[in-house]
């Protein structure tokens, strides 16, 4: 053979080499892309299903913040009830205390000038309002009916 043919077979092998190896590069490229693919739509539906449970729990924290607002609502309303309680308290208080003053002005026994002086409320006891009625007395106390009298 002659040289020029032996280096056309040469070159005509070092083709047919040069256009196997792009392909496997080019087969080996497309596979990369393809999984590359398959990995991005796997994260994906991961992300989906981190969304989901992402707005379940902002929907959750929203929900303990709205009754974190009612419960702070609330405690608000019941000091301003306690806060109006004790008001009144203090009002009642002063009242007594007033009561007790012009009592001991006007009592000959009591000098309401000394020094040591003090008002005295007198002992808490039952108010007229918790006095007993004939409702509250049992049946058995009360004296025998007079004919005709009807009992209840």
């Amino acid at each position: 053979m002659s040289d020029a043919l032996t280096w056309i077979i040469v070159a005509v092998v070092v083709a047919i080499l040069a256009l196997a190896i792009a392909y496997v590069v080019v087969s080996r490229v497309r596979k990369r892309r393809e999984e590359q693919r398959h990995d991005a739509q796997a994260l994906r539906a991961e992300a989906a299903v981190g969304s989901s449970h992402a707005t379940e729990a902002r929907r959750a924290a929203e929900e303990a913040r709205e009754a974190a607002e009612r419960k702070r609502l609330e405690a608000e309303r019941a000091a301003k009830r306690a806060h109006e309680a004790e008001h009144h308290a203090a009002v009642e208080e002063a009242q007594v205390e007033d009561r007790v003053r012009t009592a001991d002005r006007i009592d000959p026994d009591v000098d309401h000038r000394a020094d040591d002086y003090r008002p005295e409320p007198p002992p808490a006891g039952p108010s007229p309002t918790d006095a007993p009625t004939v409702a509250d007395t049992p049946a058995a106390a009360l004296p025998p009916d007079e004919p005709g009298a009807h009992r209840a």
